[in-house]
């Protein structure tokens, strides 16, 4: 019998889409970071929203085809600091403290994002 993957352990499409549907409302009214959606219209923000299941669903081992830029191109010119990369870890926590995600799975998404940290802080 073969291990599951992470996709698989975490609810498949639908758990990651209900871990999106929690973490992105904290980071948009965030006081800190809430200003990297303003003056965003509602489809480039459900667009965003999409690629952003996309590409936890492909990078957690899912069945999914993610057709975004990779993450340093993504957040490239946005001057994301390590302030705001702290404040998006402790609201990625918190979402996974709400949706009661065991630990394995919690410490298998805290390697993978903590991987993403140099394509994605800038100042």
């Amino acid at each position: 019998m073969s291990e599951q993957s992470l996709y698989e352990r975490l609810g498949g499409y639908a758990g990651i889409t209900g871990f999106v549907d929690d973490l992105l409302p904290r980071l948009q009214t965030d006081m800190q970071l809430g200003r990297f959606w303003q003056n965003r219209g509602s489809d480039g923000i459900a667009r965003e929203k999409q690629l952003l299941i996309d590409y936890l669903c492909n990078s957690a081992g899912g069945p999914v085809y993610y057709t975004g830029r990779n993450m340093k191109l993504s957040h490239a010119g946005m001057h994301i600091s390590e302030s705001d990369w702290s404040i998006f870890l402790g609201h990625a926590a918190d979402t996974m403290r709400v949706l009661s995600v065991p630990k394995q799975e919690c410490d298998d998404i805290v390697a993978f994002v903590l991987s993403l940290k140099d394509d994605i802080v800038e100042a």
